[in-house]
């Protein structure tokens, strides 16, 4: 890949969970009664389809200097009980307008560190969420796992409730890159879990990567996937490092001097999804890879992935409701966030109200343009009814000289090159950020 379009193209953009981003909502049209309309509707449409549970656990012993993810730090394990409470009623709150079971498809336990918790607790919490649900029989149920903390009765806890798939955030196996980063686990422990998790019976394990950590050398990342290859996990997350200090005060423990850039940036990224590729693993999405054998891989060859905002998956929903602090819900016609602080969570629970704090209602053109990014994320084309309109055709025409895309008048297709620059050509189709230009930086670097 040649180093100038890297260059011409790591800019800050959106990772597309979502559309409209969180920054671009239109909160002043929103509230928690016409959010729960749309839940309502939402459910009543595609009740057979299920939906979709996204738990947030935010707890960890200690800060990950790089983490961009909502946390709270703390080594007081009395904050288990009382908060899995407050899901449980938040839980409570969106069954009662539901007005039916719901039909589980998809649950996942994110964070923070979920294995913070004990397993006996968050076996408790799974049987009181199910208490009032049901597993769709396709559904997935995965947790994500720090491999320092995540010990056998975790893993036979949560099994028995269901989970067959565990992520186990790495990042990088480098003492030194570690030790900037604050986080610390060996090859022996991930080895560790993840065997006893395949003895237990899971059938799909994740290991997160991040290329861009400050003192990461092209050696030390080299070695990194080495091991990581030697472990065959069943899906690798291989992530550009997000540097956002303005919005993550942590990572100011180490600067701008201690990250590699540009051409040593780039030179981390073309090795290791080299290095993976020619290990076996398929190129799925945006920064993921998978086994044939796995079905993240599947899903994309039959033209059935989905993204969401727990990233990519094999399961669609048209409602995501998420429980816990800073979580943000999904009902297709309009997204919600609940407050961003513990506190501020937990009073609105004491108080009986849904705790969520802002939210954004999709317009019409709001919803064709998440289709088309949506599309160009999963399938890497997108069809349009009429002709591509003029604005959209304007803002490719950089993308297709340089051999990103291909479009005529209805359609439009990364190449196998664009692949890498799948934020940019999304960028395209959001035209609530060409229309309002960020005055400050919002979003992380695209490469």
């Amino acid at each position: 890949m040649e180093t100038s379009l890297l260059k011409k193209y790591n800019v800050a953009a959106p990772r597309y969970t979502s559309y409209p981003t969180v920054p671009y909502w239109d909160t002043a049209k929103f509230t928690s009664t016409n959010w729960l309309s749309v839940v309502k509707e939402t459910h009543s449409l595609f009740a057979d389809e299920g939906i979709s549970l996204y738990i947030h656990l935010p707890f960890c012993e200690s800060l990950c200097t790089y983490c961009g993810c909502n946390t709270r730090i703390t080594k007081n394990h009395d904050v288990e009980e009382p908060y899995i409470t407050a899901l449980l009623k938040e839980w409570a709150m969106y069954c009662n307008v539901l007005g039916t079971k719901p039909k589980i498809k998809e649950l996942h336990l994110g964070g923070g560190t979920p294995t913070f918790f004990s397993a006996e607790n968050l076996g408790w919490m799974i049987d009181k969420i199910l208490k009032n649900a049901e597993l769709s029989a396709s559904s997935q149920l995965s947790f994500e796992a720090h491999p320092a903390n995540t010990t056998s009765e975790h893993l036979s806890v949560l099994y028995s409730r269901g989970f067959r798939r565990l992520s186990l955030g790495i990042q990088d196996f480098d003492p030194k890159v570690q030790l900037m980063i604050n986080r610390f686990q060996t090859p022996e422990q991930v080895l560790k879990v993840s065997d006893e998790a395949r003895t237990i019976g899971y059938d799909s394990i994740n290991f997160d990567l991040i290329y861009g950590l400050p003192a990461q050398t092209l050696q030390g990342l080299t070695e990194t996937i080495n091991e990581v290859i030697r472990q065959r996990p069943d899906r690798i997350a291989f992530y550009s490092y997000a540097h956002v200090p303005w919005l993550k005060p942590g990572q100011r423990h180490f600067t701008e001097k201690d990250l590699p850039v540009g051409d040593a940036k780039f030179a981390l990224y073309q090795k290791g999804k080299e290095m993976l590729i020619d290990a076996g693993y398929q190129d799925v999405g945006m920064d993921h890879f998978a086994l044939m054998s796995d079905s993240l891989f599947q899903a994309s060859e039959s033209k059935k992935l989905h993204r969401n905002f727990m990233g990519y998956t094999d399961q669609h929903t048209h409602l995501l409701i998420g429980l816990g602090v800073s979580s943000i819900s999904d009902g297709w016609k309009a997204f919600a966030q609940n407050p961003k602080t513990v506190e501020a969570y937990l009073q609105k629970i004491a108080e009986g109200v849904l705790p969520v704090e802002k939210g954004h209602i999709l317009t019409d053109e709001d919803l064709a343009s998440r289709q088309h990014i949506l599309n160009m994320m999963c399938r890497e084309k997108t069809v349009f009814d009429t002709e591509i309109p003029e604005n959209i055709k304007e803002r490719l025409w950089p993308l297709l000289e340089d051999e990103l895309i291909r479009f005529d008048q209805h359609s439009i297709e990364l190449t196998r090159l664009g692949k890498s620059f799948i934020r940019n050509v999304c960028m395209a189709f959001d035209d609530r950020l060409w229309l309002k230009k960020a005055e400050t930086q919002l979003f992380s670097s695209s490469i």
